[in-house]
């Protein structure tokens, strides 16, 4: 193969990795606005049933779980931008 089609091959991979992390990162900012943020807003300002129904500690396991799998896509979406080729 040419120096060309090999550089060309090298550019498609590395955009198809940063194409697949900021799909991970996006899902992860996703579920942090889903899961944390808006529970949190829910219950601080009364919005909703979710400040008469839940428990404290049913709000905090939710948002817990949440921010955990926020974080671990997050995590997941940095080792997949460690197969980028220089």
């Amino acid at each position: 193969m040419s120096d060309d089609a090999e550089a060309q091959r090298r550019v498609v991979h590395n955009e198809r990795i940063k194409l697949t992390a900021a799909y991970l990162n996006t899902a992860a900012g996703g579920l942090f606005t889903a899961g944390v943020v808006a529970p949190l807003v829910a219950a601080v300002f009364g919005l909703g049933n979710a400040a008469g129904n839940l428990s404290a500690l049913t709000l905090v396991l939710g948002i817990a779980i949440f921010l955990f799998a926020s974080g671990a896509l997050h995590l997941a979406a940095r080792t997949v931008l460690k197969a980028l080729k220089p």
